[in-house]
């Protein structure tokens, strides 16, 4: 091959590859963490077990977001992240509270990153939508929860993370996200309206 068919061929390699991360403007993420709830005092409940306490749910996201603005070193890119959470345990020393409940978060952001083209890309996000809490219809030592089993609530959410390229299209995620909800229906009063539910996990990116 002659240096000048090489000089070609690598021309055309490169402005390909510049078109393809041009167009790269779309992001679908997987992940996979878990859920963390910070233990809540009941007021009036027996002193050797004093706390509304919360397991750590297996919780799972579906992103997708889209590249809106660009620099040399930062992006601004809108999402729309989706988290489900499917059974959050709970416990409380007197059979009033469900044993469990399911949720799930809704929260379109605008999310920042650092050198976005880089191998290496961390960021923030911040928004704001709506989550669902759907407590269980027993209760947690037996027989029917006498509340209400469906309660929706405005959400505040806050994230940051780290993106890494491994090959191709695809990346690795990294990060941890605090939504900042209402409280589900529990029968009982902690002298809280508000909760803070924290999602860390970990999953693949696809960029197209």
């Amino acid at each position: 091959m002659s240096l000048k068919q090489f000089t070609i061929g690598a021309l055309v390699a490169v402005c390909t590859f510049v078109a393809q991360a041009a167009a790269q403007k779309n992001e679908l993420s997987g992940i996979l963490g878990r859920t963390f709830t910070a233990d809540q005092g009941i007021p009036g409940a027996p002193s050797y077990d004093p706390d509304l306490r919360f397991g750590k749910g297996l919780t799972f996201e579906v992103n997708y977001a889209r590249r809106v603005m660009s620099g040399e070193i930062w992006s601004l890119a809108l999402e729309v992240p989706f988290v489900v959470n499917p059974d959050q345990d709970l416990h409380a020393a007197q059979n009033l509270i469900p044993k469990q409940y399911s949720s799930y978060f809704v929260t379109p952001a605008a999310r920042l990153n650092v050198f976005p083209d880089l191998a290496v890309s961390p960021w923030v996000s911040f928004g704001g939508g709506f989550g669902h809490f759907s407590e269980s219809s027993t209760l947690e030592f037996g027989g029917p929860n006498p509340g209400k089993t469906g309660t929706t609530t405005g959400v505040l959410q806050a994230g940051l993370g780290l993106d890494v390229k491994i090959f191709g299209h695809f990346s690795l995620r990294g990060e941890a996200r605090e939504f900042w909800s209402g409280v589900p229906q529990l029968n009982l009063t902690t002298g809280k309206s508000r909760q803070y539910n924290l999602f860390a996990g970990g999953g693949v990116v696809w960029h197209f």
